[in-house]
């Protein structure tokens, strides 16, 4: 598996002493994920929604479902973190996920529906906080503690990510 198939922009990284500066470039990136979703997905027809991104994937299918289950949760941590001190929030495993039978054969627009909603009320939100607020943080059974300037940036780089990886299925492919 060649490591730039599945991590296309490069993994990510987070450095707290430069995010505020970076913050608004961050919000301005979900503000257009669901946006730059719909586009790449556009004129896929079902065999090509059932494609892997690369060898041993998930489909492209199963990428959007995936950002539509990852970003919903995302955005209720980051409410929970707003609104309790330091809360435990809801681990999930996502390959697990991404193998039910909706994420492998659902329409993939009942996700973008999700993902549009979801982003909206998200950003809304992101611009209306006061710096402070990026500070809070919530603790992730796997990952440990993690503020909201985190997350916002964690999330704003994984529709980025994902958007690539289908991005760059197409052009390998010609579609």
């Amino acid at each position: 598996m060649s490591e730039d198939l599945r991590y296309p922009i490069g993994q990510f990284s987070f450095d707290a002493a430069t995010a505020p500066k970076q913050r608004e470039a961050w919000i301005h990136d979900l503000a257009r994920l669901p946006g730059e979703l719909e586009g790449v997905l556009d004129t896929l027809d079902d065999d090509q929604l059932d494609t892997p991104y690369r060898p041993e994937g998930w489909t492209v299918r199963q990428v959007v479902h995936h950002l539509a289950d990852s970003h919903m949760n995302a955005y209720i941590r980051i409410r929970l973190g707003l609104t309790e001190d330091a809360p435990l929030v809801k681990g999930y495993d996502e390959k697990l996920w991404a193998e039910l039978v909706d994420a492998r054969t659902a329409p993939v627009a009942s996700s973008l529906s999700i993902v549009q909603g979801a982003h909206s009320r998200w950003v809304t939100l992101l611009n209306k906080l006061a710096p402070e607020d990026f500070q809070r943080t919530m603790v992730h059974p796997q990952s440990g503690p993690g503020s909201i300037e985190k997350y916002t940036a964690l999330y704003a780089w994984h529709g980025a990510h994902h958007v690539a990886q289908i991005r760059n299925l197409r052009q390998r492919n010609g579609w």
